[in-house]
Parts: structure tokens; C-alpha cells; sequence
């Protein structure tokens, strides 16, 4: 009896699996703007139907930051289009001119791991995804510690 269960539970999850996967990825890739406590360009592309890599080329402080990003993205069954993701990765850079609050950074070039979590959107109807995230870094190489202040809105084309 517990052998037909397992065997009926596990059918039943593969079901809903490949259901889910039909439905998973609404555009393969979007290049777009990036705005918010930094500026800039952002690429997504779905390797799998819920994983993306994502590039980020902002800039702060009179300098660019080049960020990747591996995210997990999951469906809000409520609303079509909408997902939620998180993920993480890795940042490199150069402020070539400090903030009024700190130090002079000169040129300093920074390394880094970052987080990610938001919300993706894709217009049904439009080649158009917007998206929300919060993306906190943790600068290993220069100015170690923790920047928690990167919210950001994304808007890009996609295809």
C-alpha cells in the first residue's frame, strides 16, 4: 500500500511539474534600462524555463559596475505574468569619485558578491517585462562591507 502511495505522489508531482514548466518562462530574453540608486543597462536570459542569468552595467558614483547574476524565478499563480525570483552572484568595478558622505575612493576598483530578490513582470499582450528587485552587496576587495541599498526598476524589451 505505501509503495502504490509513493508511486501515485510521485506521478502526481511529475504531472504538476511538467504543467508548471509549460507555463514557467513568458519570454526567453529581455535587454532593457535599469533605474533606481544606480543607473543603468540590464540583460536577462532564460537558460532553463525558471533560471536566469542576468547581467547588470550601472553606474555610481562617477564610476561602472558590472554585475552577474544567477536567479531562480517561481510563479504567482494569481496573476499571469508575474513571478517572483532571488538568486545570487558576483560585482566588479571602478568609482572613479567618492560620495559627499564618504571618502574619496581615487579610482578604486571593487569586488564583490551580491543577492538579489523581486518581482518580474511580462505584459501578455506587449514584448515588454518590468521589474522590481531589491539587490544588497557585500564589496570583498576595497571599501569591504555591506551596501544594502540598491532598489531598482527594469524595463526591457523582450523576444
Amino acid at each position: 500500500m505505501v509503495k502504490k502511495s509513493m508511486i501515485f505522489v510521485f506521478a502526481l508531482m511529475m504531472g504538476l511539474g511538467l504543467l508548471n514548466e509549460s507555463r514557467a518562462q513568458t519570454y526567453a530574453t529581455g535587454i532593457g534600462l535599469r533605474a533606481g540608486v544606480s543607473n543603468g543597462l540590464t540583460v536577462k536570459h532564460f537558460i532553463q524555463s525558471d533560471v536566469a542569468l542576468e547581467g547588470i552595467l550601472h553606474s555610481r558614483w562617477r564610476g561602472l559596475v558590472l554585475t552577474g547574476l544567477y536567479e531562480v524565478h517561481k510563479d504567482i499563480r494569481e496573476v499571469r505574468g508575474l513571478r517572483w525570483f532571488y538568486g545570487g552572484g558576483a560585482h566588479i568595478g571602478s568609482w572613479n569619485s567618492g560620495n559627499t558622505i564618504k571618502r574619496d575612493y581615487g579610482g578604486t576598483t571593487i569586488v564583490g558578491i551580491d543577492g538579489i530578490i523581486g518581482l518580474d513582470f511580462k505584459f501578455a499582450d506587449a514584448p515588454i517585462n518590468l521589474s522590481l528587485d531589491y539587490k544588497p552587496a557585500f564589496n570583498i576587495i576595497n571599501d569591504v562591507g555591506f551596501w544594502g541599498d540598491e532598489v531598482a526598476l527594469s524595463i526591457r524589451f523582450t523576444f
